[in-house]
């Protein structure tokens, strides 16, 4: 009963709230009294709430003996705590129609909820989600049977050109920075895992010191401070966690050929990118919808697709990150197509950094991005998750509210210039997995 509830009011989310594409999102910011930082948006629109806490714990903070830790670790907290089982915890979940979900990735493990708001209901889906915060079990019998699934998948993954090809790439791009870790681990390093490596990386990166709170919906700011009190009350004590060291820049280009029998070959071009808050992020951003983020309106598409066929998609993007995240160029293409589609590749991107774009491309550009803008906003969970990265990467308050105006600022020359002076085309990166050879 309490799930169909939840499912029709997310149903009709679409067309009841258009609060972000009409007024500010006013987004209230305090500390808890344990050092979390919150971040909340109050909405009675619907009778839900959705929340998420966010930790420094993603896949950049294993150790590469350890690689798979933290990603393990973050779900198995799921799958056991305070001596409910897994299937009590879902029962207890779905008992009152919410959800409980999160993420890993290379910088961030979070954990999110989404309830009705309701006393009974949401004070049940607190009472587990509180629990598996701050009370894992890491049940020895649930750790053996996910590693024995993890391995399999990792077994299946190394026969798929995708997964060869991702994990070449961000070996090649980031040697020995964490960065270069894949958050499923190794086999070697996930057989050797063991519930003692689960409990210290839990203490040691699971603190409500550098700990982020978001929260949304039908709540006060009063019902918001306590529920977040309660949240971060009992997580582990205060923990340094090493800052990331800085991404070094490659010295010169690589290119790797790794033999697959599948029909089309895998390419994957880059360079490291960059990083939440970075001055140059609006210009690149701007940019790159141009050069391959646009999809059929980009040059890339319009190049290699459209022109020539070469490959049915191709598509870039930058991922920033708490340090450089990549950017990337990615393609499939016939594995006797792979030199003459990987040429054009690297010429559309030259021609780009060298001769710039023209104005109709950035006022086309400039309208898509902003004209799309409010649908990325229009639902409860999405402004969560912007209330996430807001929270972790300390950006300003305003950043929702100053997006499109930061759009708008973007010009022809300063799209240039940021590319010219992040991007080194001539130190790409390039991994390419098909062909016999």
């Amino acid at each position: 009963m309490y799930a169909s509830s939840l499912f029709k009011y997310i149903l009709v989310v679409l067309f009841l709230w258009n609060m972000p594409a009409q007024a500010a999102v006013n987004i209230q910011h305090w500390q808890t009294t344990t050092g979390a930082e919150v971040y909340f948006v109050e909405n009675h629109d619907l009778p839900i709430i959705d929340l998420s806490i966010n930790f420094a714990a993603g896949s950049a903070h294993d150790k590469k003996t350890k690689s798979g830790l933290a990603s393990i670790t973050r779900y198995l907290m799921t799958l056991g705590a305070a001596g409910f089982s897994d299937e009590a915890i879902s029962k207890r979940i779905a008992d009152v129609g919410a959800i409980i979900g999160g993420e890993l990735d290379a910088d961030r493990a979070s954990f999110k909820l989404r309830t009705l708001s309701n006393a009974r209901e949401r004070e049940q889906a607190l009472d587990i989600y509180i629990k598996i915060l701050q009370q894992p079990d890491f049940p020895e019998v649930v750790l053996s049977r996910e590693k024995a699934r993890i391995i399999a998948g990792l077994k299946e993954a190394a026969t798929q050109p995708e997964s060869i090809a991702s994990r070449a790439f961000m070996t090649a791009l980031y040697g020995d920075h964490p960065y270069a870790l894949d958050s499923s681990g190794e086999l070697e390093t996930v057989s050797a895992i063991k519930r003692e490596d689960l409990q210290k990386f839990y203490q040691d990166h699971y603190a409500a010191n550098g700990a982020v709170i978001a929260l949304i919906g039908d709540l006060s700011r009063d019902e918001a401070a306590k529920a977040a009190e309660r949240i971060a009350s009992r997580l582990p004590a205060a923990s340094t966690i090493s800052a990331l060291p800085s991404v070094i820049y490659p010295d010169k280009a690589n290119e790797q050929r790794i033999p697959h029998p599948a029909s089309q070959s895998h390419i994957l071009l880059g360079y490291p990118g960059v990083k939440r808050g970075d001055a140059d992020y609006f210009p690149l951003y701007v940019g790159n919808y141009i050069l391959g983020g646009g999809g059929f309106v980009s040059r890339l598409t319009e190049e290699v697709r459209e022109k020539r066929g070469l490959a049915y998609s191709v598509y870039s993007f930058f991922m920033p990150l708490a340090e450089l995240g990549p950017f990337q160029i990615g393609l499939q293409t016939k594995t006797d197509q792979v030199d003459t589609a990987l040429k054009l590749v690297r010429e559309t991107l030259d021609k780009f950094i060298n001769n710039g774009i023209t104005e109709a491309e950035l006022n086309s550009a400039k309208q898509n991005i902003i004209g799309g803008f409010p649908l990325r906003l229009d639902s409860n969970g999405k402004i969560l998750d912007y209330l996430a990265v807001i929270g972790f990467y300390k950006l300003p308050l305003t950043y929702l509210d100053d997006f499109s105006a930061k759009v708008n600022q973007v010009t022809s020359a300063s799209i240039k210039e940021a590319f010219k002076r992040r991007i080194k085309t001539d130190k790409l990166i390039t991994v390419i997995v098909g062909g016999s050879q």
